[in-house]
C-alpha cells in the first residue's frame, strides 16, 4: 500500500511554525551564517514537521535535481529529502563556486539517473519495474551544506528539516552494466588532497540493497515527491561518512569497481 499525502498533513498552526523555521535556515545558507540551533518553538517535533519544514525550504531554492534516500539498518524505514539545484549539480572534475559553500563536506555515494517518470499510483512499483525505468548507475559524491554551524549537534529532527544537509551533488561517468554488480563486494575510498579520509568495505549503513532505496522512494515516498521524474537524481547513501575539506582542496572518492569521481572547491 502506497503512503498518502493525506496520511501526512500537519496543522495550519504547526505548518506556521515551519514557514518560520524555514526563513531562518534559508536566511542562514544564503547570507553563510549559520546559526547554532533554532529557537525551541520553532524546532520539528515529528518527522512529518521536518518533512514539512524540507518541503518550504525546497519551494524556495528552486527545481529539484533529485532525491537523496538512506537508512540507519539494511531494515529501516528509509529518510530522504530533495536536492534542489540551488546547491549545485556538476560531473566529475568540475570545480565547485565558492556560492552558497561553508561546510566544503563530502560523501562517497551511488547513484542512479532515471530514464523514465514513476508517477504515482495506487499499486507498488515492483522492484523490477523501478530497475527499468533507471537510464544509468554512477559513482557519486553528495556535497553536505547546513545553516547549523555545527549539524552535529542539533536535534535529528531539525538536521532533517535542513535538507537533510544537501548542499549539493557531483556525478562520475555511468557504470556499464551495473546491474550485474555485486555491492556487498564494493569498497571505496575517500582522499582530500591526496591524504586518505576513508576506507571501507559494503560501508553504506543502509545496507548493499540500494534498490530497496530506490523502489522504497517511488513507492511509499511518493507522497511527497509526487513521482520520480525522468532525468532526476537519486543517491543512496553515504559509503564513508562526511569528509570536511577547505576552499583550493581536491576531493576524491574511488569505488574499487564503480569508478571515482573528483572535484575542486573553489
Amino acid at each position: 500500500m502506497v503512503t498518502s499525502a493525506a496520511e501526512h498533513t500537519i496543522p495550519a498552526l504547526e505548518s506556521d511554525r515551519m514557514f518560520q523555521a524555514a526563513e531562518i535556515l534559508l536566511k542562514a545558507r544564503r547570507e553563510l551564517t549559520p546559526v547554532h540551533e533554532l529557537p525551541k518553538k520553532l524546532r520539528p517535533q515529528t518527522l512529518d514537521e521536518a518533512y514539512t519544514l524540507q518541503n518550504i525550504m525546497t519551494a524556495a531554492m528552486g527545481p529539484i535535481g533529485g532525491w537523496k534516500v538512506g537508512a540507519p539498518t539494511p531494515d529501516a524505514t528509509p529518510i530522504f529529502a530533495a536536492m534542489p539545484l540551488w546547491g549545485g549539480f556538476a560531473p566529475s572534475g568540475s570545480r565547485i563556486s565558492p556560492h552558497f559553500k561553508r561546510l566544503r563536506a563530502v560523501e562517497a555515494e551511488i547513484a542512479f539517473c532515471l530514464g523514465k517518470d514513476l508517477p504515482p499510483r495506487a499499486q507498488p512499483y515492483t522492484r523490477e519495474e523501478v530497475t527499468e525505468a533507471i537510464a544509468s548507475a554512477h559513482p557519486a559524491i553528495e556535497l553536505l551544506e547546513s545553516a547549523y554551524a555545527d549539524p552535529d549537534k542539533v536535534d535529528r529532527l531539525s538536521m532533517i528539516g535542513d535538507l537533510q544537509l544537501n548542499g549539493g551533488f557531483v556525478y562520475g561517468p555511468a557504470v556499464p552494466d551495473w546491474k550485474k554488480y555485486n555491492f556487498a563486494e564494493e569498497s571505496v575510498t575517500v582522499n582530500i588532497d591526496g591524504i586518505l579520509r576513508f576506507e571501507g568495505k559494503a560501508s553504506n549503513p543502509a545496507g548493499t540493497d540500494l534498490l530497496r532505496l530506490v523502489t522504497w522512494l517511488a513507492n511509499e515516498g511518493s507522497y511527497r515527491t509526487r513521482g520520480l521524474l525522468s532525468g532526476q537524481w537519486i543517491t543512496t547513501g553515504s559509503w564513508s561518512g562526511k569528509a570536511s575539506a577547505s576552499a583550493g582542496s581536491t576531493a576524491e572518492a574511488r569505488f574499487s569497481r564503480f569508478g571515482e569521481v573528483n572535484l575542486v572547491f573553489e
